[in-house]
């Protein structure tokens, strides 16, 4: 392997040698190739690369305090959402911003397309040679050695001296794709089995058979989710996918045969696509991740319309496109849905800090104009999305972006203690939000000097709730079997926010959007605490569940009767 200071080095005499590359300054740059990865050697100049770049936008402060200004219980603005066209001002980049760079490009003979509703992503293709002219870099091939995956990337770049305050970032360039990343965040399957669910079941009565198999006749019990059929077709809940995972009719069929005898079996989603995305019927095809999700979305959160969007799989720029992408899909929407849950993750330090707040940015967006957006937490307790070896915690993206809300893991029915695989922590890239100040130092003072040194005190702490994550029984491919994850933890989650909407809807109120604020305040009352269990990883125990919010379960799992007191129905 080349050390990273020649590769540095050769960088910084190539740039030297150009002259385009006079007034360039280091813009962004890696200390090291990511773990995992080698150096191959130097891209072929032929080679087409699909950038994207960001500029500065215009007031990210004024969209965070107009985020929490709507989100916040007590506030007087509290549920007013934003509108598109309200949220586009405070992100549009300033007429400078947008001179300067369409200058810079046409300078360059390059053709961009606007790929963001507000004008604050563009993007291009260009060869090899001409990025790494007009960037001031060097681009090289770099294998990841445990798959093989071959990618072309660089470890730092520059931009020229008048696009300073102007061009935010350059994607992907230094954000090298994880091969761990947008994998269905569940941990296996295990062996098929046909099930039938238990009769009559009150939130008063759940059968012991839950403590082996989870139904969704098992989490209307635990958590008095209502059968009762939602009422409002404004109210909308949005399912995720990536990497081909394909949503299966026929399995869905099979299992609201199975498992929701009292709803119509013919009960479906529609579809939407982008990047190319698709949705084969074929029975083959389909996805364990994107079968789990759709059948706990409209299994639980019943007659409530449910819209599977499935983004196509881009090789190069592996799993951080798919996200910016689906993100600005739905803000281009005049109606996005009001509950996105998403199922896929990957570790934090494999994104940059530049992309990491633009995605997080985005996220404010589609809250402040009222959707909710869940991921799933991950499932390597302490040592990422999955798990792995590290000597010091590895927090998961995008739970650390305080805009969203992260979705953990329990296990057992009496009573419910901490998944071990669990993930959660501490971000290293942003810092405790004010929402949950407060539960966090609570939190830090009775843990002490646990875990000292291996995370980031400061940071946003996450998930923010759970619910159930394991021995979910599903249908694939027309056979019944078991999983385990927080991927079933974030679609049963949003399955109780998608029923809550539908009866703040029909009152005439607001949906609930951005969730944060209201979870850590008014609705901290109405979880379950669970104070047992721990998330293991880095040779450690990881972190204990302790009495309030904890970085593995968060505030605790749902109470439906308590949130519906919450929210003032």
């Amino acid at each position: 392997m080349v050390s990273v200071k020649l590769v540095l080095a050769c960088l910084f005499s190539l740039a030297l040698s150009k002259p385009t590359a006079r007034n360039l300054l280091p813009h962004e740059s890696l200390e090291d190739i990511p773990a995992g990865f080698q150096l191959v050697g130097p891209a072929s100049p032929d080679t087409t690369l699909k950038m994207r770049i960001a500029l500065v936008q215009s007031d990210p402060a004024g969209l965070e305090a107009a985020l929490y200004d709507v989100s916040t219980p007590s506030s007087a603005n509290y549920g007013q959402h934003l509108s598109k066209s309200e949220v586009e001002k405070f992100i549009a980049p300033t007429a400078d911003s947008v001179q300067a760079v369409n200058s810079w490009l046409a300078e360059n003979g390059i053709t961009a397309t606007q790929l963001s509703p507000a004008g604050d992503w563009l993007g291009f293709e260009i060869p090899v040679s001409q990025a790494e002219d007009i960037f001031g870099t060097q681009f090289s091939v770099f294998a990841h050695q445990a798959t093989g995956m071959q990618t072309v990337r660089t470890l730092s770049y520059s931009i020229p001296a008048e696009l300073q305050g102007h061009l935010d970032l350059v994607f992907p360039t230094i954000n090298f794709p994880d091969p761990n990343a947008n994998l269905p965040v569940f941990r296996h399957a295990v062996s098929k089995r046909d099930v039938t669910p238990a009769a009559n079941l009150t939130s008063d009565a759940v059968p012991s058979s839950c403590a082996d198999t989870i139904t969704p006749a098992c989490l209307q019990a635990l958590y008095g989710i209502p059968t009762t059929p939602a009422t409002q077709s404004s109210n909308q809940l949005g399912v995720s996918g990536f990497i081909e995972q394909f949503a299966n009719q026929a399995d869905l069929k099979t299992f609201l045969s199975k498992f929701r005898t009292d709803i119509s079996s013919s009960t479906t989603f529609s579809l939407e696509t982008l990047d190319d995305g698709s949705n084969s019927q074929n029975a083959r095809d389909a996805g364990v991740e994107a079968d789990l999700d759709v059948q706990y979305t409209i299994g639980l959160a019943t007659d409530v319309p449910t819209t599977f969007i499935s983004v196509g799989e881009d090789t190069q720029d592996g799993s951080l496109g798919g996200f910016l992408d689906i993100i600005n899909f739905l803000l281009e929407q005049d109606s996005p849905p009001q509950v996105l849950t998403t199922s896929y993750g990957q570790n934090e330090n494999t994104v940059s800090r530049s992309v990491a707040n633009n995605l997080c940015n985005a996220y404010a967006q589609l809250g402040a104009r009222g959707t909710s957006i869940l991921f799933a937490s991950g499932d390597g307790g302490v040592s990422g999305s999955q798990s792995a070896s590290c000597k010091t915690f590895v927090p998961t993206f995008p739970s650390g972006c305080p805009f969203m809300t992260s979705v953990g893991a329990t296990t057992g029915i009496n009573p419910e203690t901490a998944a071990a695989f669990s993930s959660g922590g501490f971000s290293n890239y942003f810092g405790t939000p004010s929402y949950q100040a407060s539960a966090v130092a609570s939190y830090l003072q009775a843990l002490g000097s646990t875990n000292s040194g291996k995370f980031n005190t400061s940071g946003r702490g996450y998930p923010d709730v759970s619910t159930q994550g394991e021995n979910f029984e599903i249908v694939v491919d027309g056979e019944t079997e078991g999983v385990d994850g927080t991927s079933c933890a974030s679609p049963t989650f949003a399955s109780v926010i998608a029923l809550l909407n539908d009866r703040l809807i029909a009152a005439g109120q607001s949906p609930l959007g951005f969730l944060n604020p209201f979870l850590y305040s008014t609705g901290a009352s109405a979880f379950t605490d669970i104070t047992s269990g721990d998330n293991p990883g880095c040779n450690t125990n990881g972190f204990p569940a302790k009495a309030g919010w904890d970085p593995v379960t968060g505030l605790g799992t749902p109470n439906f009767a308590k949130l519906l007191t919450a929210v003032g129905l």
